[in-house]
Order: structure tokens, then C-alpha cells, then sequence
């Protein structure tokens, strides 16, 4: 009787996402520090820092991403890794715009991260894939 083979994670190297994090670092950090010390918080600076933000947590959260996907799930793609980080800098610009606005609260921001994580779990079931059908063995 053959032995089933066991089951390989399909792995991706972090290399091709070194370059877009690199400048997703250095470009959202970077701009961020020359909005905050060198414009007034009018309009446009308001729009630049919540755009930086997003761009500074990405780059930032891409790596622990993929650290945290390579180690612990079995489906492992790109564009999960990439939308995972995405999620966090939506979050830490909605924390921030929320709290420009005197609305946050820990409740708040608690329900905002329970609603992310929850529509990230039914995307990752949405992805994963189904069993091969089974053949009937009966003659």
C-alpha cells in the first residue's frame, strides 16, 4: 500500500518584498516627519499624514506578516500576507482619525479591531481551498 505524501507548505521567499517595504518604511516614516515638523495641520497636511500613516504601518506590519503566516499557516500567498498588513495600517489610520476627532474610546477601538479580524477570517475561509472529491470504491 502507498504511504501518502506528506503535506509541503508552500513557501515564497520575503525577497520580493523587500524593495516595497523598504520604501513603504522609509517613505511613510519619512514624510510623516516632515509633515508633523514643517506644515500646520490645515487640509492638505491632514490628507498627506492619514495617506503616510497608512503607507508607514504597512511597510512596518509587512514583515511581521509574512514572519507570522510563514510560521503558522498551512495556505501561504502573497496577497494574503499583503492584505493582512494593509489591514493594519487602515486600522492605525482610523485610530488616528477617530482620535483627531475626540470619538475614540477603548471600546471603540476594540469593536473596530473585532470587525477587521473577523472580515480578515471570512476572506481567509472564502480562500481556502476545498478537499479533492472523493472516488467511490464500491464495484
Amino acid at each position: 500500500m502507498e504511504q501518502p505524501a506528506p503535506e509541503t507548505k508552500p513557501q515564497f521567499a520575503y525577497r520580493r518584498f523587500l524593495v516595497p517595504t523598504l520604501l513603504m518604511i522609509i517613505g511613510g516614516w519619512g514624510g510623516l516627519a516632515l509633515i508633523t515638523n514643517y506644515t500646520l495641520p490645515t487640509v492638505w497636511p491632514r490628507w498627506g499624514f492619514f495617506a503616510l500613516i497608512v503607507i508607514a504601518l504597512t511597510g512596518t506590519a509587512l514583515p511581521i506578516s509574512y514572519l507570522i503566516n510563514n510560521t503558522f499557516s498551512t495556505n501561504l500567498r502573497p496577497g494574503t500576507v499583503l492584505r493582512e498588513s494593509i489591514w493594519v495600517g487602515v486600522y492605525g489610520a482610523s485610530l488616528a482619525w477617530l482620535q483627531q476627532g475626540r470619538i475614540l474610546n477603548f471600546s471603540l477601538g476594540l469593536w473596530l479591531a473585532v470587525g477587521i479580524v473577523i472580515i480578515e477570517y471570512l476572506m481567509r475561509w472564502r480562500d481556502t481551498p476545498a478537499p479533492p472529491p472523493q472516488a467511490d470504491d464500491a464495484p
